[in-house]
């Protein structure tokens, strides 16, 4: 018997497809990308699709948006395996894996309510990225606090 595979959403003419999102972290991709829905673009969402390389995993269809450096660091940290496709007329004109950057500055809050960054200084928060996909953390310049992947995606 031949299993009928169908097309579950519409392909996008012009945008960026986030594909290989780690399962159920679709909604922390909108977070990042300050997706509420009121923006006006077409934004497809899908959520523990199957996936031969990860098992299951989410996608992000935004028509008519391309996402700037910053946004693609962002989504490195809560979906390492993400790739980044963009859709031009249709066609996938670039893809490429998301990569963590080394250093994080001013995007998430030090954990340690002790650390400087949590003070009425005026010091920005700066995170250097250790790990690796699944295990990514965080270490905070200043007062060497550790962030988990999980407690990462809270502030998302």
């Amino acid at each position: 018997m031949t299993e009928k595979r169908e097309l579950r959403v519409e392909k996008i003419r012009d945008g960026t497809v986030i594909d290989h999102i780690t399962a159920g972290t679709a909604l922390a991709v909108l977070r990042i990308l300050g997706i509420t829905g009121r923006e006006g673009h077409i934004v497809s969402v899908l959520m523990n699709v199957p996936s031969r390389k990860l098992g299951r995993k989410d996608i992000v269809k935004i028509e008519g948006r391309e996402l700037s450096p910053g946004e693609v660091d962002r989504i490195a940290l809560v979906a390492p395996k993400a790739t980044i496709n963009i859709i031009r007329n249709f066609e996938v004109a670039r893809k490429e894996p998301v990569k963590p950057p080394t250093t994080i500055i001013d995007v998430l809050k030090c954990q340690n309510v002790a650390c400087i960054t949590n003070s009425r200084e005026p010091v920005k928060p700066i995170f250097k990225v250790e790990g690796e996909g699944e295990n990514i953390a965080l270490r905070c310049y200043y007062c060497g606090a550790l962030m988990s992947r999980e407690e990462i995606l809270k502030q998302f």
